[in-house]
């Protein structure tokens, strides 16, 4: 790593970096608001006052950060991720009325049957990799519920999230690039099938529900809802996954009375809250400069590229007191892991609610686990997660 002016270089392939990026992020704050990461060849903000209002800020958006490749590149044209206003606005409003509040919390009974059959089946074993045994399954099991496609397509989706994310990577090849798009051709064939069935005969899901929702004579068009399954997939899964796996390992790297903090939903919610700032699951989010401008003391044309570090951010001391300290009395939100502004995470209650039960009732089940090894990243660093969590009891 080496920094010289406001330039910055860090390979975020490399393992002093991505398996513990915060002292570095610490270097980054210190050259000011904003510095030049050679590796990505944009100019990024690690603080949390900018990260927050340039996601609120109107003159930078997500427009026109396409792939190269056919059918991601159809994905992004139709995600509400990558629209602007108007078309943000649109689209917004009709996913909103699939995601109404009530429709969440309707999940809370069924989230909580499936993470007590998980423990079921490892308990009795005394050891378990938590990732692929729990943190893994919960996410994608619920997103087949929600969509009402059978969970028999668990472990397909799984393997589609887990190619199609791939491709956001700093280190990523061609290889993996072929690989993404096969992956987000197949599961717009197969969703397609679904909607076919659901126009066909709409049941009691969320996947009717996006094919339902109207407002002022307005629908989703089918580009539009493959786009919407995707991105609930792709964020929905690989985001939660991460937030369960890290948090976990958080929790019992820490001196915590697990009994006190899961034994309401009011404190489990701020041990929700408090894993997401520290050890977030998505670090870095880009948007592109929409207008000629100054910001920062800087000046960007039309069409430049910034990063936005939300892991970053997080961490900021001029925020959050004791910031690389995890402190379950801070009292709940003030991160930016969802994002912020018209970009907020659409699904946040939904992966809040998830990490909320899977938490609660892992600790709840199993007070005495503890951590079989050291836990060791993933060699990824827009999503910042576990390559697995070996626990015993």
């Amino acid at each position: 790593m080496t920094q010289y002016a406001m330039h910055f270089s860090c390979n975020p392939a490399d393992p002093g970096f991505f398996q513990n990026p915060y002292p570095v992020y610490d270097e980054m704050r210190s050259l000011g608001p904003c510095f030049f990461w050679e590796e990505y060849g944009y100019w990024c903000f690690p603080g949390f006052d900018e990260v927050s209002e340039l996601l609120r800020d109107r003159r930078f958006g997500r427009e026109g950060q396409q792939q190269a490749l056919p059918s991601l590149n159809q994905f992004e044209k139709n995600s509400l991720l990558e629209m602007d206003p108007p078309a943000h606005t649109r689209l917004r409003r009709l996913v909103n009325r699939a995601f109404v509040s009530s429709r969440v919390e309707k999940q809370k009974t069924r989230i909580e049957r499936l993470a007590h059959d998980l423990i079921d089946e490892f308990a009795p074993h005394g050891e378990v990799n938590l990732l692929t045994a729990y943190a893994e399954v919960i996410p994608v099991v619920v997103i087949c519920e929600l969509l009402g496609v059978s969970s028999r397509m668990a472990g397909q989706l799984l393997e589609w999230s887990h190619n199609m994310v791939a491709i956001y990577e700093h280190s990523n090849d061609e290889g993996v690039e072929r690989t993404a798009d096969t992956a987000a051709s197949e599961f717009e064939t197969f969703i397609k099938r679904e909607i076919d069935a659901k126009r066909a005969d709409p049941g009691e899901d969320l996947l009717s529900e996006l094919i339902l929702a109207e407002e002022e004579g307005d629908r989703l068009n089918i580009d539009e809802l493959v786009a919407t399954c995707m991105l609930l997939l792709n964020a929905g899964h690989e985001a939660t996954v991460h937030g369960i796996g890290n948090g976990v390992k958080s929790i019992l790297e820490q001196d915590i009375d697990v009994r006190r903090w899961f034994a309401s939903r009011e404190s489990t919610n701020a041990v929700v809250e408090e894993c997401l700032r520290y050890d977030p699951p998505l670090h870095m989010f880009t948007r592109n400069v929409r207008e000629d401008l100054n910001y920062a003391g800087r000046d960007f044309r039309q069409g430049d590229v910034v990063g936005l570090m939300l892991g970053a951010a997080n961490r900021d001391p001029d925020k959050f007191l004791n910031a690389h300290e995890f402190d379950l009395e801070r009292g709940g939100e003030g991160h930016v892991s969802f994002s912020a502004g018209i970009h907020f995470c659409v699904a946040a209650p939904l992966a809040r609610l998830e990490l909320e039960v899977a938490l609660s009732v892992l600790f709840q089940r199993l007070p005495t686990i503890r951590l079989a090894r050291e836990p060791v990243y993933a060699d990824r660093y827009h999503f910042h997660g576990l390559e697995r969590l070996d626990l015993v009891w």
